[in-house]
């Protein structure tokens, strides 16, 4: 009905794929896509212990938020939505994320909402997501999104129907108003959930028809691997599962995967995050790899010899060489003539045995 959302803008100057591709999928479940991503620990374990020497305690959900909301700076296209058939772009960058209070079976689970500019610096994101699960994780605090919940929640099964209907219906014309939109975790760019606490490995969790959620993402337990290096030499690595879940109408299939490998490239060299992006609204990062440390090689010098000494040396060794000789002739002549002696003592006895 209206084409102006509180949460989004319309995409003008569509190709006639990419504008056709809601009406001949008009459901976000029909157009999900499944891709399981993996990614190698080493790197990010060696920036987190670097970082933590200079004071800095990072962790593998800091990493991921930044890297997340810095590739849908990066990637604009990864935060189109669909509404009704119309492709429409989020104004910000938003995040959802489920804590739970406590980890038990009977622990409440709060849907947290992270807004982003997509320009932050690892730092910056870490303060504000710091804050605010520390915040709403008390024991007495009520989130928005749980409190409107808890509301709705209250109605008889056939008012929270009839109620649900509306809002869908309300959300379909883009009538859904704006404090209604925030207090919805089924809003927002992308869906994070770290399975790595609960200490399980990576799902592919599907996307919901309700809201405009386009991209899900669940971060699986690290495990050790089998992995092939670049010299294609085959090793154990620790490694780290990524489920993603897209919806395929917003980007093909090459505009996902550059995406993808520009994220990993992020994973390798987690440095590049530090710095906030720029103001100018300049969407290039350049990934500098950080170089590996040297070892020095102490140079060995060469001692030239005096060729007099070594000739002296030489006559030496020859000389020895030769008395060695000449004593082993002499013994083998002082051999023979002792076995000539015994020759000619056995003969004189014979002869005097003769003569008696």
């Amino acid at each position: 009905m209206f084409s102006k959302r509180s949460d989004g803008v319309k995409v003008k100057g569509l190709d006639a794929v990419t504008k056709a591709a809601p009406f001949f999928m008009p459901t976000r479940l029909g157009a999900t896509n499944y891709c399981t991503e993996q990614v190698r620990c080493e790197p990010m374990d060696e920036f987190i212990s670097r970082q933590r020497k200079l004071g800095n305690n990072y962790t593998y959900t800091h990493i991921m938020l930044t890297s997340l909301v810095r590739l849908l700076y990066l990637r604009p296209k990864l935060n189109y939505f669909v509404n009704h058939n119309v492709i429409y772009e989020h104004k910000d960058i938003t995040i959802c994320m489920v804590v739970k209070k406590k980890l038990a079976d009977d622990g409440e689970d709060v849907d947290l909402k992270f807004h982003f500019t997509g320009r932050e610096s690892l730092e910056e994101v870490k303060n504000y997501v710091d804050s605010t699960i520390e915040k709403h994780i008390a024991p007495d605090s009520v989130y928005g999104t749980t409190d409107t919940a808890g509301a709705l929640g209250k109605m008889p099964n056939w008012l929270f129907r009839l109620a649900l209907k509306f809002v869908r219906w309300l959300d379909r014309h883009n009538m859904m108003p704006k404090s209604l939109i925030e207090d919805s975790c089924f809003h927002c760019s992308a869906f994070l959930t770290n399975l790595k606490s609960i200490k399980i490995d990576a799902i592919h969790h599907h996307l919901y028809e309700f809201g405009n959620c386009s991209l899900f993402v669940a971060m699986g337990k690290e495990k050790m691997a089998p992995v092939v290096e670049k010299n294609k030499e085959l090793k154990l690595g620790k490694v780290m599962n990524l489920g993603i879940t897209m919806d395929e109408r917003v980007a093909d299939g090459f505009y996902f995967a550059k995406s993808l490998r520009l994220w990993k490239d992020m994973f390798a060299n987690p440095d590049c995050l530090l710095e906030s992006m720029p103001d100018d609204g300049s969407k290039k990062m350049t990934i500098k790899k950080r170089k590996k440390a040297k070892k020095s090689k102490v140079k060995k010098t060469k001692v030239k010899k005096d060729k007099t000494v070594i000739t002296l040396k030489k006559q030496q060794i020859k000389e020895e060489k030769e008395k060695l000789k000449e004593e082993k002739e002499r013994e083998k002549e002082e051999k023979k003539l002792l076995k000539f002696e015994r020759k000619l003592e056995r003969a004189e006895r014979k002869n005097k045995k003769v003569a008696e």
